[in-house]
């Protein structure tokens, strides 16, 4: 029964609350249509942004190949020509390497002819994105140019406000499809120019710094066999020079105790011969060795002017904003009806 009661209770005040708002739909109407009004005024007064996309696929050998010899001298020097396929540069890694402040910001510090006028990237994105009028009541900020201050705090101050818009409201970065390898790079802008001219930097800084990282190891052993292969040259250069004087010296000795001098360094030139060409041959192979390492990022689509233009629909955007007016007003009056039922009550 007191189900029953409260069953009944609760359609009563449905009912009650239908017939509340149904006498309010003159001032719903209203509201909903000011929130599109409100929506196509925002439509008319906002810029249009092009749309920059580039799509690349890293190709990179999964292992180095190294030969047992290369591999036997290396391990005398604790050297490791193994593997070096890491997660470090995963597909997932590039998507967020794209991102970070060092890649955005070298490439940000490029400079490039952008609508006819040359200067650095990050100078055009504070003039397209009229950031200096925001700055108009601080001076210091106004009158900073990147150019003869690259080193000041305020310019990590600015970078950093920069990159924090760029990778927040403007960058989208994302495989093409959950199986594929193809990553998109993808801007928005203001200005067509711009969009395409930062997105060609910004994969030209993500591809330099991922063949520096992915060759490190290689390089570093290419370095140090160059050198050691000029250390035994120099040292030969030298035990030649002083095992052929003293061959002229004992020309006229017959007894081999006599030639005891010239037998050790005739060894100490064997011996050095014997190193540098080993040397000289690993130094070779590591040679291909880094060549066989070095990642190759394939681009396969690059922006060209004109570029695709993101405008924003009229009848979409005065749609949603009737609808979100419309829902809007009824929680209103839903909840102002409940307010006052509660403290008529008591």
């Amino acid at each position: 029964m007191d189900n029953d009661i409260k069953i009944k209770d609760i359609l009563l005040k449905f009912v009650e609350y239908k017939f509340y708002i149904y006498r309010k739909k003159y001032i719903i109407l209203l509201f909903s249509l000011f929130c599109s009004a409100i929506g196509l005024i925002y439509v008319f007064f906002s810029e249009d942004t092009y749309n920059a996309e580039l799509t690349f696929v890293v190709e990179a050998d999964n292992g180095i190949p190294s030969s047992s010899a290369l591999s036997g001298f290396a391990n005398q020097f604790g050297i490791d020509f193994g593997s070096v396929e890491g997660s470090t540069f995963s597909n997932n890694n590039i998507l967020q390497l794209l991102k970070s402040r060092v890649v955005v910001e070298n490439a940000l510090f490029q400079s490039a002819k952008v609508n006819g006028k040359d200067d650095l990237l990050i100078e055009h994105y504070i003039n397209i994105n009229d950031l200096r009028d925001e700055w108009s009541d601080n001076k210091i900020l106004n009158e900073f140019s990147f150019v003869n201050n690259n080193k000041s705090r305020l310019n990590d101050s600015i970078t950093n406000v920069v990159w924090s818009q760029i990778i927040e409201e403007d960058l989208v970065i994302d495989l093409l499809d959950v199986d594929a390898t193809i990553i998109k790079l993808s801007y928005n802008c203001v200005d067509e120019d711009f969009a395409i001219k930062f997105v060609n930097a910004l994969i030209k800084e993500m591809s330099k710094m991922y063949v520096q990282n992915r060759t490190a190891r290689a390089n570093n052993t290419l370095s140090f066999l160059q050198n050691r292969a000029d250390s035994v040259e120099r040292e030969l250069a030298i035990a030649e020079q002083n095992y052929a004087l003293v061959k002229d010296v004992n020309r006229r000795i017959i007894k081999a105790s006599g030639r005891l001098k010239e037998i050790q360094l005739l060894r100490n030139v064997e011996v050095l011969q014997a190193m540098y060409t080993e040397i000289i041959k690993n130094l070779e192979i590591s040679k291909v060795t880094l060549l066989n390492q070095i990642p190759i990022i394939n681009i396969i689509d690059t922006p060209k002017a004109p570029i695709l233009k993101t405008q924003k629909s009229k009848k979409t955007t005065a749609l949603i904003c009737f609808i979100l007016g419309f829902f809007l007003s009824i929680i209103y009056f839903v909840f102002r009806k409940f307010l006052k039922d509660i403290f008529s009550d008591k």
